[in-house]
């Protein structure tokens, strides 16, 4: 794949105000030009005994006027040319990140966060140093070098100014030379600065598991280490630049002692004058800050590319999940009819699939719980519904519609989720609960807070709702952040309700309370309850057992503990770790065993004529539709 050109491409754009820059540098390059002639005749005049108080009044008067010449049009040069790359760095930006918003959560899995972090601020400040000092450096060195070895050439000697210049060409040579050493050791630079940064970072979000397991001492042990190969790379590199711009200086301070040899010479033998001799040099001297600015250009050019590089290669990743060609843009509303057929997934670069043959069918306004052991596959499915990954084409579809069918945005904002990293931003509850592109009235937020059964914990708060989270919402306990979370998900009044073990964190108390408040809510919507607690699942119209990816029981609450299989157990389990708290068992096991006594009971069929459909045995309903 061609690589993106990213200052070519916003030059070409720009070129018009760049051009405009390139004409106002000229301007000021020429008259810099003006300046070797003056001192030229006034060292004539001096020599010669014709220089008056009213001549040298006159040139100094000159010498003032291309001074300040100079001084206007180089720096509103320099201001059109910075402007153009402040501009550049703030669009680079802008794109990466509208970019990383359209790739999938597969791209994020791969990537460390210091990494990106590093690409959105070391590597477009190299971009915008190239198009800042690089571009001015080049452009003033295009003019002043083309027009200052004409003005050498017709107005001193041309054979002074051919010899003089013999040993700048060794500039370009060195330049090639030097050029992917100072390439490859740039990206080391960039590439020891990013992981660093990646350790900080990940040293910062889990300051708390250092602290718990006392690693203080190895973890500044770690970040030493990648300090230290940090400050090496960077010292290698500036070593290749030192030395770079060194034999630069050597190269330039050779043509000076040619040029004061020979001219010397030619002044003792009168083929040019002293007035000459000084143009001369005052010519050569304005030449070799635009030479020795090239050295440094190639230095920042090359750490531009390989910044470029790395921004395209994120620029031109294909995000995996985008509104498909046969997307339907008039599907503005969803009812929440969703069904499942025979769905298999595999992550990407898997082996084995995560869900297999899952069939399943939720009405509009019903509920379905689904319940399994870790890695089972039940957030997998959660994450297909929203997209977060892409479902096969023909497994799932909402109101008879394939999922791919359906707008992205249409998709996503007709689901509220609550996930199970509940995720807030550092900025203030209100903020967070009313995250989304419509605006909320503060009746709004306050009664998706009630519903959550967070209120009276945010009203305790000085600032109540403006109160300001820290980072990622650590300035809360941990059921708080799962409460604000749901508020954030059903504030938006969605079609389908997704809790993907969301009420984990809090207490059994406060979960009934949320799931009494959230009673009317349901009613309305499609509603998924993934959960480890049957108390938060066992009420919905429908309960999937997930195992291994694949659906091994289904049905209701009771329903399935007649079945005695894996949701039976699980239940089993949860009520004695329950009943055990409360009644403690006594010496002769009597308490665990009424208990039991008690759990048996409950499962077995309460009526002799109910549907032979309820005492289906689990190896019945394994798996698909035939479930």
């Amino acid at each position: 794949m061609k690589r993106r050109a990213i200052i070519l491409g916003y030059m070409k754009e720009k070129r018009w105000p760049y051009l405009l820059g390139f004409a106002l540098l000229s301007i000021s390059c020429l008259l810099q030009l003006l300046i070797p002639n003056i001192l030229g005749q006034f060292t004539d005049r001096l020599e010669q005994t014709r220089l008056t108080i009213e001549d040298a009044g006159t040139f100094a008067l000159w010498l003032l006027a291309v001074a300040v010449g100079v001084a206007i049009f180089r720096s509103s040069g320099r201001i059109s040319l910075y402007r153009l790359s402040r501009t550049l760095e703030m669009r680079i930006r802008n794109d990466l990140f509208s970019h990383w918003e359209k790739l999938s959560a597969q791209y994020f899995n791969n990537q460390r966060i210091g990494d990106l972090m590093s690409h959105a601020i070391s590597d477009v400040s190299v971009i915008r140093e190239v198009t800042m000092n690089g571009i001015f450096n080049i452009m003033e060195a295009l003019v002043l070098i083309t027009f200052t070895v004409l003005a050498m050439v017709s107005s001193v000697n041309g054979w002074l100014t051919l010899l003089t210049m013999l040993p700048l060409p060794l500039l370009s040579i060195l330049a090639y030379r030097f050029n992917k050493r100072i390439q490859q050791q740039s990206s080391d630079m960039q590439v020891a600065v990013s992981n660093m940064t990646s350790r900080v970072q990940e040293f910062i979000a889990g300051i708390r598991v250092v602290k718990a397991f006392v690693q203080e001492k190895a973890e500044h042990e770690h970040f030493t280490k990648d300090n230290q190969h940090a400050v090496q790379m960077n010292r290698r590199f500036v070593r290749s630049n030192s030395l770079f711009g060194a034999l630069s200086a050597g190269i330039v301070g050779l043509s000076f002692l040619i040029s004061v040899v020979l001219g010397g010479v030619l002044v003792l033998r009168g083929t040019i004058t002293l007035g000459e001799f000084v143009a001369f040099n005052t010519y050569l001297s304005l030449l070799m800050g635009p030479i020795e600015n090239l050295g440094k250009v190639v230095n920042q050019l090359q750490r531009g590319i390989a910044s470029e590089e790395r921004l395209s290669s994120i620029l031109e990743t294909e995000p995996e999940v985008v509104d498909d060609v046969a997307a339907k843009p008039e599907i503005q509303h969803l009812e929440g009819r969703i069904d499942i057929r025979d769905l298999t997934f595999y992550y990407p670069e898997a082996k084995e699939p995560s869900l297999k043959n899952i069939s399943l069918s939720v009405p509009k306004g019903s509920s379905l719980a689904i319940v399994g052991r870790v890695g089972s596959g039940k957030s997998t499915l959660v994450h297909l519904l929203v997209r977060l990954y892409n479902p096969p084409v023909g497994s799932v579809f909402i109101d008879g519609q394939d999922i791919h069918q359906i707008p992205l945005r249409t998709l996503r904002g007709q689901i509220g989720i609550v996930p199970q990293d509940q995720f807030l931003f550092s900025t203030t509850i209100r903020d967070n609960i009313s995250f989304d592109p419509n605006p909320y009235s503060e009746d709004e937020v306050e009664d998706a807070a009630k519903l959550a059964q967070v209120y009276e914990n945010i009203v305790e708060f000085p600032n109540r709702f403006d109160t300001a989270l820290g980072e990622r919402g650590i300035s809360l306990s941990g059921g708080q952040r799962q409460r604000v979370s749901i508020a954030r998900a059903l504030i938006k009044k969605p079609s389908i309700l997704i809790f993907d073990d969301s009420l984990s964190a809090v207490d059994t108390i406060t979960e009934d309370l949320i799931l009494e408040g959230l009673n009317s809510v349901m009613n309305d919507r499609t509603t998924i309850i993934i959960g480890h607690r049957i108390s938060s699942v066992k009420a919905a119209d429908q309960i999937v057992v997930l195992e291994e990816g694949a659906i091994a029981e289904r049905g209701t609450h009771e329903e399935l503990l007649q079945l005695r299989g894996l949701y039976a157990d699980l239940y089993h389990k949860q009520m004695l770790d329950e009943e055990a708290e409360r009644f403690p068992d006594t010496a002769d096991g009597t308490g665990i065993r009424a208990v039991e006594r008690d759990i048996a009971a409950a499962a077995e069929p309460k009526d002799a004529a109910m549907p032979a459909s309820s005492q289906l045995r689990p190896q019945m309903l394994r798996g698909g539709a035939n479930g």
